[in-house]
């Protein structure tokens, strides 16, 4: 992976933490700015890890597949694959539309269908399903990762009224 991917990749895992922390700033407004650095770069290294493991996740289950010959090179990010993901995290922000974010992400798993389909021998379509459940996989498993954190902290956070 290039110096440029992990860049684009860091930016849009930066940019998709920041769309989550806002909505969470407005709820609190006095939290320090430790605390939103803190939640900020965590939140976008996670995200970019998860951005990164995408390519690779959907080539694992493509091995996984009866009808595929044995899997070649292993799928990475180009510079030209992740500028539409860099996109479509900028268009996280809950204001800015989560249709329009769910179709530019949508947009960038078919991007990559093509390019696992070649590196795989599966058909478009296989691949596409393959880049599908990898991301909605990854996605949900972050997604409860992140809720389970939220109320572990939550809970340690509460004080008794008196």
């Amino acid at each position: 992976m290039s110096a440029a991917v992990v860049v684009l990749l860091l930016a849009a895992g930066l940019s998709e933490a920041v769309g989550r922390v806002l909505p969470f700033l407005v709820r609190r407004p006095g939290t320090s700015w430790q605390a939103v650095a803190s939640l900020l770069t965590t939140g976008g290294l996670i995200e970019a890890a998860v951005f990164a493991l995408w390519p690779l996740a959907a080539w694992t289950l493509a091995g996984l597949v009866p009808s595929t010959s044995s899997p070649g090179e292993v799928l990475t990010w180009t510079p030209g694959l992740v500028v539409p993901l860099v996109l479509a995290a900028v268009l996280a922000f809950p204001l800015l539309g989560p249709l329009l974010h769910l179709l530019l992400l949508v947009g960038v798993g078919a991007s990559l269908a093509g390019p696992l389909a070649v590196a795989t021998g599966l058909g478009w379509w296989a691949a596409a399903g393959c880049v599908a459940v990898a991301g909605i996989g990854l996605g949900v498993a972050v997604e409860g990762v992140r809720r389970l954190v939220g109320q572990l902290t939550a809970t340690g956070t509460r004080e008794a009224i008196a």
